[in-house]
């Protein structure tokens, strides 16, 4: 794998011969000041807002921030690096200092992926980029493929889940240093895994972000998201630091994908879509390794994920399926508050049809927003689904961040991680997951003041109406709620944290030598519904290699197995052809004829 710097439109660029290029788009200013160590300098402007000083003698691991004309400091929206926090000084970066090791990594398939979300600060008690590296090898052993990593770019505080992110380019301090993230991508890659990033191009955090005072144009006043004034993707400046993001992180960490937060969001009116374009130069910039890309979009769309005539990806790789989860968690637990009114209507039946044919609602109206949502799904290849059963967001929405074993128990939970990771479409495990982690993920920030009374009652008043809440919301400010989100480890050595983790591993094993084989070639149209009925669904895939076929059941009264054919893959609590209550078997039948 070759290493390439990437050169960025905004920030500071050491050049070739030693000296650093510092820019910044800040229109409507009357000038800036570029404060370094030995003191200031005034920066050259031209007509079109951009500012730039070109200076020698400058040491990676310097810092340096900007000054607007009223004397306000500011750090680089765009750096590589701050010192410590959203507020304080830029580090200039060497992007070679980092000593890759295992520049031979060519990645996965997109087929092979079994994706592990983990946050960075909560997945070891040290929470840091260095500690997370001593546990790669519990994570290849367990049988995961790929590490897709909670947003890192930096936020304000040093607690968060990443979503905040004001400084787009910069890792976040209080996890470690470029080259400790380097690291922890070099080590995976070393094990065997792909790592891929959570990135967010909607929206910026509530503290830290002085793109407005730099420069107002960078946003549609008229334009809102549900964090604020929309992002000017049409302009020129602001373009350039959205598109270019992508890149950057690509090429200069050796990620092996992003996952793209809720584009939705994205509303761009220029003549190419900004996820388009960004989609393309990917694809065209980067050729020595697999590339995937994920999106996350409420809007279930399939533009953006088509395939050419050898199945390949041209733009973006799969499709997070919220549609999945939430409606195994209506089936697992019966809940159907806000967003799960959607699915409250014969679960069964919407489960059944996402497993066969990739979104529940494929044009139906929402009850929830009385809307139409979704396209048609059913030509898409099953690997164009990312799905899980819990993940950070389903688990920290909840005011007391209750996982599912806490919710729908553990026989019932085990029958439905069975079912995510035997089932075609790709599986993702949230954290602890594997091993039956009863600890929540609740939603945290580190926020002073005025701010941090706001997001305090703000969350408090969102959980109104919903299941699981009461009066006791915990302060997401308050650092207890931060600790008690952290992974037990000490789990793993009980009896039960134990068999939860042989069961992954088995399931894990299961599903590579005999499912991942299946879906290279894997089109659309293959998936057939069996029978559904209350607590029950049985269904099956044809491929070009054979048949598989899945019956599932958590209802209290017993199922006779329709016809399923082939042998039995797997069969939980034991092969029968009555399922009992929280029950499953899987069958493989192998050949063009099955």
């Amino acid at each position: 794998m070759e290493f390439r710097s990437f050169k960025k439109s905004w920030g500071a660029e050491i050049q070739a011969d030693g000296s650093v290029l510092f820019r910044l788009w800040a229109p409507g200013q009357q000038q800036i000041t570029l404060r370094l160590a030995d003191g200031d300098h005034l920066m050259s402007a031209s007509d079109d807002g951009w500012y730039q000083r070109q200076l020698g003698g400058i040491q990676p691991g310097a810092t340096y921030n900007f000054v607007l004309p009223d004397g306000t400091v500011v750090p680089d929206p765009a750096a590589r690096a701050q010192q410590s926090g959203v507020n304080g000084p830029s580090v200039v970066v060497d992007p070679r200092h980092y000593a890759w090791q295992h520049t031979d990594w060519r990645g996965h398939a997109w087929q092979e992926t079994v994706v592990y979300e983990l946050h960075i600060g909560t997945f070891t008690p040290e929470g840091t980029f260095e500690a997370a590296i001593t546990r790669l090898p519990y994570l290849q052993a367990l049988g995961i493929t790929m590490i897709e990593v909670l947003p890192v770019s930096q936020f304000g505080g040093n607690r968060g889940w990443g979503y905040d992110g004001v400084l787009l380019y910069a890792p976040h301090s209080a996890y470690g240093s470029p080259d400790d993230f380097k690291a922890f991508v070099d080590a995976a890659h070393g094990h065997g895994l792909s790592v891929v990033l959570d990135i967010v191009l909607n929206h910026f955090g509530p503290e830290g972000n002085y793109l407005p005072l730099l420069a107002p144009d960078f946003f549609h006043k008229e334009r809102m998201t549900p964090w604020g004034a929309g992002i000017a993707y049409d302009v020129d400046a602001a373009r350039r630091y959205i598109v270019e993001a992508p890149l950057y992180w690509l090429q200069e960490y050796h990620l092996d994908g992003l996952r793209f937060d809720a584009i939705d969001q994205i509303e761009d009116t220029s003549s190419k879509h900004a996820l388009i374009e960004i989609a393309e130069r990917i694809r065209r910039e980067i050729t020595d390794r697999p590339i995937h890309l994920t999106t996350e979009d409420s809007r279930n769309v399939t533009f953006l994920h088509p395939r050419d005539k050898q199945g390949h990806a041209p733009l973006f790789t799969g499709e997070w399926n919220d549609d999945f989860h939430n409606a195994i968690h209506v089936f697992a637990t019966g809940e159907t508050h806000a967003y799960y009114q959607d699915f409250a209507d014969v679960p069964e039946k919407q489960i059944a049809r996402i497993l066969t044919e990739g979104f529940a609602y494929q044009g139906e109206i929402s009850p929830q927003s009385g809307q139409r949502r979704g396209v048609p799904s059913a030509a898409q290849p099953p690997v164009a689904f990312v799905d899980f059963i819990q993940n950070h967001d389903q688990v920290g929405n909840r005011a007391q961040g209750d996982r599912l074993i806490t919710l729908a128990g553990a026989d019932r939970t085990k029958v439905l991680l069975a079912t995510l990771l035997l089932s075609p479409h790709i599986p993702l495990l949230f954290m602890g997951e594997e091993y039956g982690e009863t600890n929540p993920f609740l939603f945290f920030t580190d926020f002073h003041g005025d701010l941090a009374k706001a997001v305090r009652e703000g969350r408090a008043r969102e959980f109104t109406g919903h299941a699981g809440h009461d009066d006791s919301v915990p302060d997401p400010n308050a650092a207890e709620t931060f600790t008690r989100s952290k992974l037990d480890w000490s789990k793993l050595e009980s009896e039960k944290g134990k068999a939860w983790l042989a069961l992954t591993q088995q399931l894990l094993a299961l599903r590579q030598r005999h499912i991942v084989p299946l879906l290279a070639t894997a089109g659309g149209h293959g998936g057939k519904v069996l029978k559904t009925a209350k607590g029950f669904i049985a269904v099956s895939w044809q491929f070009p290699q054979g048949e598989l076929s899945l019956a599932l059941n958590i209802s209290k009264q017993a199922q006779p197995l329709p016809t399923m054919a082939g042998k039995t893959l797997f069969a939980w609590p034991q092969e029968n052809d009555v399922l009992p209550q929280h029950a499953i078997v899987v069958r493989l039948a192998q050949g063009e004829k099955a």
